[in-house]
């Protein structure tokens, strides 16, 4: 089942909190955009009084080490945006402005639902025009490692399977799939939390990493067990927020996708690796329209007319 139109905001919704990486507040307003305007970050806030606009693509990736940032630090960037982009993409919402005056995208919870509960306030309106996808045509597949990530031909959904293995019993291997859909988003992803290693704090910190986490954002993992009094929100967590994760960074194709992502060890790396695989060749994607089914009010992938192919997403 596809989504046939495009779909915004009905109207601008303002969330406030902490970074979890650089620790600053932050202001952050999610704007209602035309058709085809897709998602976009206004970094207010710099020197000067100036401002700047990113598209949320994957050209515009600079860095995704712990998080994946967009923009350049020394212009204007902006960090830690795949759990809004999750949100995002997990609704199916295609064109947003996000109005930032800080470095980093507030962390709320460290997962989805805030930014949900926050879309969920202003409610999401359907555009006069047609909804188009990111079509895989062939297989890509990068690997570091023991860890890799591929991209698949899919016709009917955008499909991830995400794998991960860690040498602690706290979390052990764990293993999702999901075919992507609001209903699903919101009730088995949205509100996996980030997680980290309490050994690693102090390293995290003397790199410039994780100095506004807390147990109110972050699952941490102690020695002996998780240290957040609340426990898990699902028994899986872990794996779970590592598919919240690819579901944000893989929005950055510029379209929703229509193909199976599958990962094993991966991470923020590995999904903008795969996403560079996939741009490589034109001969790897298309971009199809969908269309409405008169008989039932989905809607289907176009099958009408050669394959548009999308150097327009770079």
């Amino acid at each position: 089942m596809k989504q046939s139109q495009q779909t915004t905001l009905r109207a601008a919704v303002t969330l406030v909190g902490t970074g979890v990486h650089s620790g600053d507040e932050v202001k952050m307003i999610l704007h209602p955009a035309e058709v085809n305007h897709g998602v976009a970050f206004l970094r207010t806030g710099l020197p000067g009084g100036l401002d700047r606009l990113i598209d949320a693509r994957h050209l515009a990736v600079t860095a995704t080490e712990l998080c994946t940032v967009i923009g350049d630090r020394d212009t204007g960037a902006v960090a830690t945006i795949e759990h809004l982009m999750a949100a995002l993409s997990g609704l199916g919402i295609d064109n947003v402005l996000v109005e930032v005056d800080g470095p980093e995208v507030p962390i709320l919870d460290g997962s989805s639902a805030l930014f949900i509960d926050a879309i969920d306030q202003v409610g999401i309106t359907v555009q006069g025009a047609s909804r188009r996808y990111l079509k895989v045509l062939k297989p890509v597949r990068v690997t570091q490692g023991r860890s890799f990530a591929e991209l698949l031909p899919n016709d009917r959904a955008f499909r991830l399977d995400v794998e991960i293995d860690f040498p602690t019993p706290v979390i052990g291997r764990q293993r999702k799939a999901i075919d992507l859909s609001p209903s699903v988003f919101r009730r088995e992803i949205s509100r996996a939390r980030t997680f980290g290693f309490m050994r690693d704090v102090e390293k995290l910190w003397s790199a410039g990493f994780a100095l506004g986490a807390s147990l109110e954002n972050t699952v941490a993992i102690g020695d002996d067990g998780i240290m957040n009094p609340e426990g898990l929100r699902y028994a899986d967590e872990f794996v779970r927020h590592k598919l919240l994760d690819a579901v944000g960074d893989l929005s950055l194709a510029g379209l929703p996708l229509l193909g199976t992502y599958r990962s094993y060890c991966g991470g923020h790396r590995m999904n903008f690796s795969v996403l560079e695989a996939l741009f490589a060749s034109r001969s790897n994607y298309a971009i199809v329209d969908a269309v409405p089914r008169r008989e039932t009010g989905y809607a289907e992938i176009s099958s009408a007319g050669a394959p548009v192919y999308a150097s327009e997403v770079h």
